[in-house]
């Protein structure tokens, strides 16, 4: 019995909790070392940075399913043609066929509920209440009685799960969030899956060695093709150039003058900095920083007209520089209110809080030059997590340092939510939802924070020591609209 690509059978490997599993997993490539068959795999249903290289040992041949051949049809010459598929890639060309069918919708956002989410009150109880679709246009205030509650389970309204148009789960997004039906087609790291062919799904990269550490990458990124066969590919932490061993590194070290990226530092505190760097003065690092950003970045794609974007790398310092941690890009002019195209935490800093310190520091450029901002879309499974946790704990901040006046109720509406925070309107209404704070009362929203909700922020925030320090901020924003070219 011959496995080839295509085929689908469990495979032996270890979780999170240490025991052997047998999920399925796809075949994606076979290659013999040294007269020893090994695979690459694919887990259904997990996410890409899991998959590796496999010895038959473990696989189970008992289970195999092997590819569907297409139905021979007649080809441009007119001879038939046929080529194994697998489920996936049959699954694929139809919702393929979806989206063609469905182009002229690309890139429009989908509208929220036209609903006017103007005054609400805050409650500390959870009141007999009525679906929030029902409400009329326009409310007024309402207070709601004093009391205790129990947090009910969260449930966004409407919650729909959008047509996976990008081939992996973790890309799925709620319609109700007020997020584009499908990706935009610009950036420095585009989202775009026309180029997800067998070589792309693959990792390609084995090891990465970043200053003292290295890195495994996740997934595929078009480094050059005779890199790709090196045991352990070499950057420089400084210029992110990229050398094929250690030899060159060290002859590159003695060269190379940079010990913090390049560009302006307009932020420190403590050992962590922000450079804020223009991707056509620095084109060179601006595509080094998004070959390595790909190693981690799935659901991008490397795109090399870095001019119209700005990268913001946050670097922690020491004896020897400034260090790499993470960073995000945005363009210079969005029409979409987009403060972040890409963002990326490198794995070593991860879990580590310095996610949450990226976002935040997006937020205070919008607040500096007077906006509101959004995230691009869609985001990674990690990246909705961070923005999820951090546009909670935000508003919630905000909603607990509301005082009442003349002892009513405290108010607050949507709109003012977001000048405070510079969180656009609709991120604000997805994440009340989220939380499911909002609630219609007698023909007027309130929102519930019941104790369960207070105290589970309250302890998010004890152990949030990372914050931006507006004061340390030395940023003027530009205006870039009134330049003849970036």
């Amino acid at each position: 019995m011959e496995v080839v690509e295509g085929c689908r059978l469990p495979v032996l490997r270890r979780n999170q909790e240490n025991e052997d599993e047998w999920p399925l997993a796809e075949i994606l490539s076979v290659k013999d070392i040294s007269g020893r068959k090994v695979f690459y795999v694919h887990y259904i249903d997990f996410n890409k940075r899991l998959d590796e290289w496999v010895t038959p040992e473990r696989l189970d041949l008992k289970k195999i399913q092997f590819p569907k051949k297409e139905a021979k049809t007649p080809t441009k010459n007119g001879l038939p043609g046929s080529r194994p598929n697998s489920p996936e890639r049959e699954l694929k060309k139809t919702l393929d066929l979806s989206l063609h069918s469905s182009a002229a919708g690309i890139g429009k956002t989908i509208p929220t509920p036209k609903r006017k989410l103007e005054a609400v009150s805050l409650a500390t109880q959870c009141s007999p209440v009525t679906p929030a679709a029902a409400a009329p246009e326009i409310p007024t205030p309402v207070y709601a009685q004093n009391g205790s509650a129990r947090r009910p389970m969260p449930q966004v309204a409407g919650r729909k799960r959008k047509a996976n148009c990008l081939g992996t789960d973790e890309d799925s997004q709620d319609s109700s969030d007020g997020i584009p039906s499908a990706p935009r087609m610009t950036g420095s790291l585009v989202s775009d899956r026309s180029h997800d062919d067998i070589v792309t799904r693959m990792k390609n990269i084995e090891c990465i060695e970043l200053g003292r550490h290295r890195l495994k990458p996740w997934y595929f990124s078009p480094y050059p093709q005779e890199l790709t066969s090196l045991p352990v590919l070499y950057l420089c932490e400084f210029c992110l150039k990229y050398l094929k061993s250690l030899k060159c590194l060290q002859r590159h070290l003695t060269k190379c003058n940079l010990r913090h990226p390049p560009g302006n530092e307009i932020y420190r505190k403590g050992t962590i900095s922000f450079f804020e760097i223009d991707g056509r003065k620095n084109k060179n690092y601006s595509q080094n920083l998004c070959l390595l950003a790909k190693c981690f970045l799935d659901h991008k794609t490397l795109y090399y007209d870095t001019d119209p974007f700005l990268f913001y790398v946050m670097t922690e310092y020491d004896c020897k520089g400034f260090h790499i941690v993470g960073y995000f890009s945005k363009e210079k002019e969005s029409t979409e209110d987009y403060n972040v195209a890409c963002i990326l935490t490198l794995p070593p800093y991860q879990r580590r809080g310095y996610g949450k310190l990226l976002i935040e520091f997006s937020y205070e450029l919008s607040k500096v030059e007077g906006k509101t901002g959004t995230p691009e879309k869609p985001l990674s499974d990690l990246g909705l997590l961070s923005y999820r946790s951090y546009w909670s704990q935000t508003i919630l901040e905000i909603l607990m340092e509301l005082k009442s006046e003349n002892g009513e109720r405290p108010q607050i509406t949507i709109n003012e939510i977001s000048e405070l925070t510079s969180i656009k309107k609709e991120d604000v209404i997805s994440t009340l939802q989220y939380l499911n704070l909002i609630n219609y009362y007698k023909g007027q929203y309130i929102l519930t924070l019941s104790e369960d909700i207070v105290e589970g922020h309250e302890k998010a925030m004890m152990k949030r020591h990372l914050r931006i320090d507006s004061k340390c901020l030395h940023f003027t924003p530009k205006d870039w609209s009134k330049r003849g070219k970036w």
